[in-house]
């Protein structure tokens, strides 16, 4: 049985007025990809891809925004870093996207995707099912990470480098996110009353 299509968080408490609406869409898609920026810049240093906060923010924007506005923020956090603006962990440009971290930077968008549709058919109000989205999209980013240290770095060092430093860090990221939107459904719901 498929799940009806629901609101956003965004969605719902965005301004009724349409040039208001898409005035504080376009403030949370540069908003967004500034927070991820930002996130990328709280680094473990692990070699040759360091941990960050990325997908921490990543599921919570995705969880909020929903699927079109999520992928539009991740559209627009890929595209400063294509130009050169210094987004990414370790810097900006075209070349950044063949770097060892490129395979995770395609995981963020396909991750985005799936979380920001859950979140589209209501999945973003209860913690435990978010949570379940989250770690689908937690895999999806590891595989595309690892298959990518594979290719730069050699199949034997896919886990190692790719997989193994990211686990605990990523599933705690997970269900932390999994944890921040469906709250804000609860306060939100105590504020309607």
């Amino acid at each position: 049985m498929a799940t009806a299509p629901a609101l956003s968080f965004v969605e719902t408490f965005a301004p009724e007025s349409k040039a208001a609406r898409y005035a504080t869409y376009g403030a949370l898609v540069l908003s967004g990809s500034l927070l991820i920026a930002l996130a990328g810049k709280i680094t473990v240093p692990f070699w040759p891809v360091p941990a960050t906060l990325q997908t921490l923010a990543i599921f919570i924007i995705a969880a909020a925004f929903g699927r079109k506005l999520a992928l539009a923020t991740l559209a627009a956090y890929m595209v400063e870093g294509a130009m050169g603006f210094p987004v990414f962990t370790g810097g900006g440009g075209l070349a950044y996207f063949a770097g060892p971290t490129g395979g995770y930077l395609a995981g963020f968008v396909i991750a985005a995707g799936l979380t920001g549709w859950a979140a589209d058919r209501g999945l973003d109000r209860n913690a435990f099912k978010l949570f379940a989205v989250n770690l689908a999209g937690t895999a999806i980013i590891l595989a595309l990470g690892a298959a990518w240290i594979a290719l730069a770095f050699g199949p034997e060092k896919a886990l190692a480098w790719g997989v193994g430093p990211f686990i605990a860090t990523d599933v705690i990221k997970a269900a932390l996110a999994a944890a921040v939107v469906p709250a804000g459904w609860q306060i939100a719901s105590m504020f309607r009353r």
